[in-house]
This record gives structure tokens, sequence and C-alpha cells, in this order.
């Protein structure tokens, strides 16, 4: 509630929603595992509320640990679930968690986070607290450190699920999944339909979807299709009508759509790896129908002809799709070609960021959680071809001198050396969309020595700009004298996109030169009805409304594989606990036996796609996407040994 309350646009909706979702899954309990997948993909608004440590799925998990955990502190004696009592009871069923070495290497890996955050915090020189800190500020650390923390506190509610009924549980969780899915291929369509157009496979144009994480780069996006389309085998091989298939079949299409315009070689192996893991893993199982599915229809038992034509249909359309890109994409081709200089790169980086561990006790237990962003700029040499240092920063700061002390402003750095990266980070801020040409930006400044600044509004989702119209700021070098100026924007029209797709519209400032910065206390957007369009213009809400974001560079912000960034924040022992704990985790779900937990096979094949498209994307700095790694985790150890199930929740689940 402390956080909602602190919501940086939405208070009031942050404290009603959060409470409604408390007192829903304190009475209806089981349903958290579907909330939570479903809500993951959409519940991060940072483009809006200027927030990067905290966002709305924290809330979400409070709420969901807060209405659980009271429910099952408030019913004593047999279990409660869904409203009805199970006879079963702790200890009457052998579970993973009694395995000792299951248990030693979750220890090992919760306390291998605690002692990342703990240095973590260390070495960006002490705790202090800002709702707006960024990247390279202590609590950059705990933004790292959450998903490994919210994941812990899901273990005992899926020991209890599991425990109760693994049928049901594996069914909610694959539900939630699967709608979490549909909102990402929702979302890249419509991208795709509001800027360069579905069909345009040759524009330089990169889906982001929803994960706003991608402000900086990474492979936020990646790491969530490689883990979510397993599940949609798991929708078209348990569809027990033609219409649940046949929106499974859609979403299936959607889904590789989405895929394929990542433009991404590891979205493309790791997704096609995962989904192949699936279907053996799942065909593995022979003709084995889950108990609540019995007499469904799927592609290996019990299919009928006509199921059998439409799923040659489907995937002749799926191969037609991928054919169509692979072999007409301009874009796609000119990425392919550019594979051997980006794998290059790609080991010079590991090679560079392996260097930050090297000392003393920074190699057996790293720099700390989130420290790669911060010691990467500092320690690793800039080179020609592959600088490090940051393309700019953002910091809000209070006034000392003269008539304006105490007064907000926002320093806006460019690059501390390197002139090529200037105009490459922005501080943002999201308007309202609409057409015309006649906007005029108003800016009260501050600049130390002469320094150019670039000012432009663009159709924009998140990386690339559209339309744009920009005015570029020559400041006077007057330390201490407050200066004014005002122009009017040219360039494109900004149209809005079609009713159908409408586009994003983003206000962008960013610095030009290296080694300078301008200090605004004041920016103004007015358009054409003279309506001023921005909001926090004066700062002295701090960042709120206001975003930083990267374009086309984005070291040293990621290393670009989970395992480097694990060596580099949490040393060998965490490397090491890591590996071998989602090891252990998928050899757990691999073995689980057959009427146990029918989602396995897919968990399974998740599991293997994550740590594929981690070998060269970085996704454990993505909170939202480092959680559900470590959920699927954790639900492949939380699968109970015995088939036994409680039948008074199998009556009413």
């Amino acid at each position: 509630m402390f956080l909602a309350d602190h919501h940086p646009i939405w208070p009031v909706v942050a404290l009603v929603s959060f409470s409604v979702c408390v007192a829903a899954l304190a009475w209806k309990p089981g349903i958290w595992l579907f909330v939570v997948p479903a809500g993951l993909p959409w519940l991060n608004f940072s483009p809006w509320t200027g927030w990067l440590i905290f966002e709305e799925f924290d809330l979400l998990l409070l709420a969901v640990f807060a209405g659980v955990y009271a429910r099952m502190a408030w019913v004593q004696g047999p279990a409660l679930v869904d409203g009805r009592y199970s006879d079963v009871r702790p200890g009457t069923e052998r579970h993973a968690w009694s395995d000792v070495v299951a248990l030693v290497l979750l220890a090992g890996l919760g306390i291998s986070g605690v002692v990342g955050l703990s240095r973590g915090v260390g070495d960006a020189g002490g705790f202090s607290f800002g709702w707006f800190q960024g990247y390279t500020d202590p609590l950059n650390s705990l933004r790292i450190f959450k998903s490994l923390f919210f994941a812990y506190l899901t273990i005992p509610l899926l020991w209890d699920a599991m425990r109760h009924s693994p049928n049901v549980a594996g069914r909610r969780l694959g539900l939630g999944m699967v709608f979490g899915l549909a909102v990402v291929a929702l979302a890249a369509l419509w991208e795709r339909a509001a800027y360069p157009g579905v069909l345009d496979l040759d524009s330089v144009y990169r889906v982001t979807a929803l994960f706003w994480e991608m402000h900086v780069g990474g492979g936020a996006i990646d790491a969530y299709l490689a883990m979510a389309m397993p599940f949609v085998l798991w929708a078209l091989f348990t569809a027990t009508g033609r219409l649940a298939w046949a929106m499974s079949a859609a979403l299936a299409v959607l889904a590789v759509y989405a895929c394929l315009v990542t433009f991404s070689r590891g979205v493309y192996v790791a997704v096609g790896v995962s989904l192949v893991c699936g279907f053996v893993f799942h065909s593995i199982r022979g003709k084995h129908a889950a108990a609540e599915h019995q007499g469904a229809s799927s592609f290996s038992a019990g299919v009928s002809g006509r199921r059998r034509k439409a799923g040659v249909v489907l995937s002749a359309l799926i191969a037609v799709l991928v054919g169509t890109v692979l072999i007409g994409s301009a874009l796609w081709a000119a990425r392919w070609a550019r594979t051997d200089r980006d794998i290059g790169s790609r080991l010079a980086r590991w090679h560079d960021g392996a260097g930050l561990v090297n000392r003393g006790t920074e190699r057996w237990l790293g720099v700390g959680l989130g420290r790669l962003p911060a010691n990467y700029a500092r320690r690793v040499p800039n080179r020609r071809k592959l600088p490090s240092e940051f393309s700019g920063r953002v910091e809000v700061m209070k006034s000392s001198s003269g008539s304006s002390s105490g007064v907000s402003f926002a320093r806006i750095s460019g690059p501390a050396t390197v002139e090529g990266l200037g105009g490459l980070f922005s501080l943002t801020q999201r308007v309202p969309a609409g057409s015309g040409t006649n906007y005029r930006v108003r800016l009260d400044f501050e600049a130390a020595v002469a320094t150019r600044m670039e000012v432009r509004l663009c159709e924009r989702h998140l990386l690339y700009d559209w339309y744009c119209q920009s005015a570029e700021l020559v400041a006077e070098g007057r330390p201490g004298h407050l200066q004014h100026w005002s122009s009017p924007l040219s360039g494109d029209e900004l149209d809005g996109g079609p009713w159908y797709a409408p586009r994003l519209a983003m206000l962008s400032l960013s610095t030009l030169d290296q080694g300078r910065s301008i200090d605004l206390y004041q920016v103004s957007l007015i358009n054409s009805n003279n309506v001023e369009q921005l909001v926090n213009r004066s700062f002295s809400e701090d960042l709120a409304h206001w975003f930083p974001a990267a374009q086309y560079y984005f070291l040293p912000w990621h290393i670009d594989s989970i395992y480097v960034e694990s060596l580099i924040e949490r040393g060998l022992v965490g490397l090491f606990l890591f590996v071998a704990t989602a090891l252990a985790a998928l050899d757990r779900v691999l073995r689980c036996p057959r009427d146990s937990s029918p989602l396995a096979p897919y968990v399974a094949a998740s599991l293997v796609g994550a740590l594929l498209v981690g070998s060269v994307s970085s996704f454990l700095d993505a909170p939202r996407v480092a959680f559900l790694f470590f959920l699927l985790v954790f639900f492949a150890f939380a699968r109970p040994r015995s088939n036994r199930v409680s039948k008074s929740f199998g009556a009413s689940g």
C-alpha cells in the first residue's frame, strides 16, 4: 500500500486496484497461478510513470503474497483450497522439496542473491533511497534482486498448489502463459501496424511490444518469447473443442509472427529449439492424457481426421510465414550478413566483461547485483568501434546558487568522450497523440559552456522514430545565468497513424556534445491550439512522467549473455549455483511421472529456450522476465513425487 500510494501518476487507482486484488486472491487463492503470468507482460507503465526501480507488476505480486498468505494464515486445520477443505496434510506425501540436493541448490542460490545485493549496494557507495534512481544508483541492485526474491516467496504457494492438484495448478499456469503470450503477440501486431506496417519486412524496425525495459536494449522480449512459445503447443494439444483449438491456432500464427518481427537470430534459434523440444517431450509421453483433459483432442492421441487436416494446414501456414521472412526480408538478410561481425563483437564484450572480475573476491562473489553497467562504463576502456561509456545520463538536482536556490532542475549530459554517441540518449515524455505541425518548445536552462541540445517530437513507440519534428538549441556558455529559448518545431506532419493502430508520440531532449551538459529548469511544449502538452515541466516531482531512453547504442547496459552477466555480478560461485539450479530443475521436470504434472514437457521446453536464448541475450536485468524464469524453475522443483491427489480438490477443480 505504501508503494501504491507513491505511484507517480495514479496513486488512487493503484491503491484501489491493489486492495481489490488482495481481497480477490484471499477469496480464491488458487487463481494466482493464472493471474501472475497473465498480468506479467503488460503491468509496466514506465514510459508514463518514469519509474525504473519499481513497476506495477511489483504491486500485483505484493497483492498475491498479501492475499494468499493472509488466507493461509487465517485458515487453521485442514487446508482450504478454492473454498473446499482438503484431506491432505503436510507430511503425508513426499515432495521434491525434501530432496537434499534441491534444498542445497535453492538455499545456495538465495544466499548468493543476498550476497550480491549487499555487494551491489556497497559498490554503489552505500544504501540511499530515491523513487527515480537509475542504473548506476544503489537501488538498481534491488531492482535486479527483487525478481529472485519474489520468486522465492512463491515457493510455499507452489508447494501447496502442487500438493493438492498438480493438474489444476498446471492448467492455471498454462492458461496464464497463453493469455500473456496473446497480449504480447497482439501488442507486436499493433506496433507493426502502427509504424512500419504489418507486411513491411525491409524497414529497420524490430518490435519490443510492451517490454519497456528495452529502452536501453537487452533481450527481454527474446527471452519471454522463448519461454512462452512452448505453451502454444500445450494449448493446441489440450484443446477440447473446435473453438478452443481455432483460438489456439490463431495464437500460434500471431505468436510466430511476433517472433519473426523481432528479427533476432537468438529468438529464431531458441524458439525453434524449444518448440521441437516441447513436441518431442510431449511425444515421449505417448498417448497419455492429463486427468483434467480426459478425452481431449491432441496431435498425438485421439485426434479426429478433421483435426489432423487442420493441423497440417496450420503447419503449412506457419511454414509459409517463416519462409516469407527468411527469404523475402531485406532486414533479415542484412542481419544474417552481419552474423560473423556480431559474434566477434560479442566475444570481445564478453572478454572485457570477464576482465571485471579478475581480482580478489570479485572473482568468486562478483561486483554485486546491478553493478554491471556502472563498472563496465568506468573500467572497460573505449575502443574505436566498441565504445564502453554511457551515451548520456540524466540527474535531477537542486540549485544551490542565487535566487533559484532550492529549485529543481534536470541535468542532461552527453557522452563523456566519444563524439559519435551524442544524441543517442534522451530524456523523454509521452505526449498526447495528435496531428498537426504547429508545435512550439520553450526551455529555461543554464549552461556552463557552449552546448547543443536537440529537441524532437516524434511518433515513437520506444526505440525507433517515425514522423518527427525537431529544433536545435545552441546554448551559450553563461555559468550561473538562467537563459530562455523558444522555437517552433519543424519537420513532418504527425498524422497519428491509422484508426485501427494509432501511434504513440514522444518528446525527447538530448545533449549532442561530448563532455557537456545542460541544466533544464522548465520545459514547455505548446500545440497549435496553444494547449500545454507536458506535465511536471519544472521537475518539482523529480522524474515523474519523464523517462530516459537510449537509441541504437546499448552498451554498457548489457553484456548479451546471462552467463557472463552472472559471472560479473554474482562471481564464479553465483554462476555455478545459477546454472546448477537451472539444470537440476530441468532434470527434475523431465523425470516427472507422467501422471503428476501434464505441463512438465512444456515447462522443460520453456527452460531449454530460456537457457539457450540467454547465451546471446541478457534478461536477468529485466525483472519481469527474470521472475518468470525463476518461477518456472521453482515450478519444476515443486512437482510432487506421488500422484496422489486430494479427492475433495479434484471435485472442486
